[in-house]
Order: structure tokens, then C-alpha cells, then sequence
């Protein structure tokens, strides 16, 4: 049984996430290029502002907030996931190879399929998910044993691996295409949020719908997949379909969120520990504080990334990355 005391810190720190996510967002609303006065993003959002006020807030700006927080809130419970049935701290779907695998489906998707422009965008995560599950599939073979099961840190290894070959593989397919799908592949991999317009949102939504319940149902298995595998038996967990199920819905929620915002990596790593050190180990908890921490987490890197290093700007992933690297040095000599 949780404490209530601990559920009350819980409930306050995700009604202070909520907060700071809405103020972060009218932020994010107000600044850029064509800056949006601060007292006019109620009236606006109210259907009483301008043609201008209109089309920056609904067509540019309030679609690329969404997709950041909802990719964010993808990749922070794929790393909770991932750490949870591997029981190592270092899993993230970035790290482990998850990522590049959905990059190189969505290299080859967008090279060589016959895209149409009105199924683009709702084609573009299915193909992100197979490629993925291909990915996943083949590091958690490769990380099994007959007689010891998973081992968590060939799982690491092995992904940190196939992701470097799949990085090659990525610049191949880069070295034989048309200047202007390369410029595309190059922007996915810095994780620049591409996928900013409302059928990107629409595509995205129904896998955050089913994966994200599913996923916090399940938090009570994920809590007895950190013990031993011996003590999980023990206890009645069946490890090898518990653990598909689990991995199937990691890579389900990375590869919808990569799949419009690019190769990001980190955020998956870093949410699920700070919501633990926050309200603790157990994923009945620290699962929805990690989801919002994830879409805090790159909201905050785009709108870094967009408005302090002008006029160009810095991709997200880029921005992430300089925080997410030196904490995964940190966590690699702690841990």
C-alpha cells in the first residue's frame, strides 16, 4: 500500500508540472519571429484576435507546442519502460538502437515509397514502428540467454552497437539520394521537430492513446520485473510475455514520437530518474510525474533552441543532448 502522504506529494507535483507546462507553453506562444503580445493569447485562443494573431498562434506555434509535449511524454515513458524491464538505469530508446532503427524505416519510407501527401503523415509512424520493432526485436534476441534469461547490460551494450551500424546504414542511404531528401534525413537526425502541423498531431494521438493507459495499468508488473527474475517467478510474473508486451509498448511510444520530431535521445532517460527521485521507485508514481517531465523536459529544449540562438536557431535534440550527455556520464560512473 502507498502512503498517503506520498500520494498527496504525488498529486501536488503533477498539478505543478501541469502549471509549469502551461506557462512554459504561453512562453513558447508568445516568443519567435513574429512575437505574440502575452495579453493577447487569451483573446486570441478565444477566437477574438487578428487574421495575423490567428494564423501564428493556430498554424505555426500552438501545433508545434502540442507535438513537443506529446513526443516528450512518449519518449519519457518508453524510457521508464525500457529501464523498468531491463532494470538498468542507462535504457533509453535513443540509446539503445530503438531510434535508429525507426530512422532508417522512415529514411527508406521516405525515399523510396510513392508518398501521397494526404497519407504522409499518417503513414510515417507505422513505418517508424516497424522499422523500431525490428530494431528491438533483434537486440533483445541477442541479449538473451538459455539458462540466465535478458541480461540488462549485453541489452545496452547490444543496442549501443546496432545503433552505430544503423547510423552507417543511415549515411549510405544519405550518400545515394537527391540533395533535397538528404537536407530531410540530416534534419531528422539533428532532431529538429519537423512534424509541426495539426495532421502530424492527429496521426500521433490515437498511439499515445492506447499505449499511454495501457502502459500506467501495467505499472504493477513493472514494479515486480525489477526484482530478480527468480523472485519475479516467484511472485507469478510470466517474464517472457510480461516483458514482450512491455517492449512492444516502449517501442510503440518512441517510434510515434520520433517519427515526426526527429532522432532525440536523453529525454527518455532523464525523466524517469528525476520522477523517481522525486516520489520515488514505484512506477504506480513515478510514471505519469515522468510523462510530464518528458513533455516539460523537450518543450523546454525547443524553445531554448528556437529563440537563444538566433537567427538560425539550434535543433531540440541538439539542445537535449548537451543536458542529456553529461547526465548519462554521470549516471555511467554512479551506477
Amino acid at each position: 500500500m502507498i502512503h498517503p502522504a506520498l500520494l498527496r506529494k504525488q498529486r501536488l507535483i503533477v498539478i505543478g508540472l501541469l502549471v509549469i507546462i502551461a506557462a512554459l507553453a504561453a512562453v513558447s506562444a508568445g516568443l519567435g519571429p513574429s512575437p505574440l503580445s502575452f495579453d493577447r493569447l487569451i483573446p486570441t485562443l478565444m477566437g477574438q484576435g487578428t487574421f495575423k494573431e490567428d494564423f501564428v498562434l493556430f498554424s505555426i506555434r500552438l501545433p508545434r507546442i502540442v507535438i513537443t509535449v506529446l513526443a516528450g511524454m512518449a519518449l519519457a515513458l518508453s524510457g521508464a519502460i525500457l529501464q523498468g524491464i531491463t532494470r538498468n538505469d542507462l535504457a533509453d530508446p535513443g540509446i539503445i538502437g530503438i531510434n535508429s532503427g525507426a530512422g532508417v524505416a522512415i529514411a527508406v519510407f521516405f525515399l523510396f515509397a510513392p508518398i501521397d501527401a494526404g497519407h504522409f503523415a499518417y503513414l510515417l509512424p507505422v513505418a517508424a514502428f516497424a522499422g523500431a520493432l525490428l530494431a528491438a526485436s533483434l537486440i533483445y534476441v541477442l541479449s538473451l540467454r538459455k539458462h540466465t534469461g535478458l541480461q540488462p547490460v549485453r541489452m545496452v551494450l547490444t543496442g549501443v552497437g546496432l545503433s552505430m551500424a544503423l547510423s552507417g546504414v543511415m549515411i549510405v542511404l544519405m550518400s545515394s539520394a537527391e540533395r533535397q531528401k538528404v537536407d530531410f534525413i540530416a534534419q531528422w537526425l539533428a532532431g529538429d521537430i519537423w512534424g509541426d502541423d495539426w495532421p502530424f498531431i492527429l496521426a500521433m494521438l490515437p498511439w499515445l492513446l492506447v499505449c499511454i493507459p495501457v502502459t500506467l495499468a501495467m505499472a504493477q508488473r513493472l514494479n515486480l520485473l525489477g526484482l530478480s527474475d527468480p523472485a519475479s517467478i516467484g511472485v507469478g510474473v510470466r517474464l517472457g510475455r510480461e516483458r514482450t508486451v512491455l517492449l512492444f509498448l516502449a517501442v510503440a511510444l518512441a517510434a510515434s514520437a520520433v517519427s515526426v520530431t526527429g532522432g532525440i535521445s536523453f529525454v527518455g532517460l532523464m525523466a524517469p530518474h528525476i520522477a523517481k527521485g522525486l516520489v520515488g521507485p514505484r512506477h504506480q508514481l513515478s510514471l505519469p510525474v515522468g510523462i510530464l517531465l518528458g513533455g516539460f523536459l523537450l518543450l523546454l529544449a525547443d524553445v531554448i533552441g528556437r529563440n537563444a540562438f538566433q537567427p538560425e536557431g539550434m535543433a531540440a535534440g541538439v539542445v537535449v543532448a548537451l543536458i542529456g550527455a553529461p547526465y548519462f556520464i554521470y549516471l555511467l560512473l554512479k551506477k
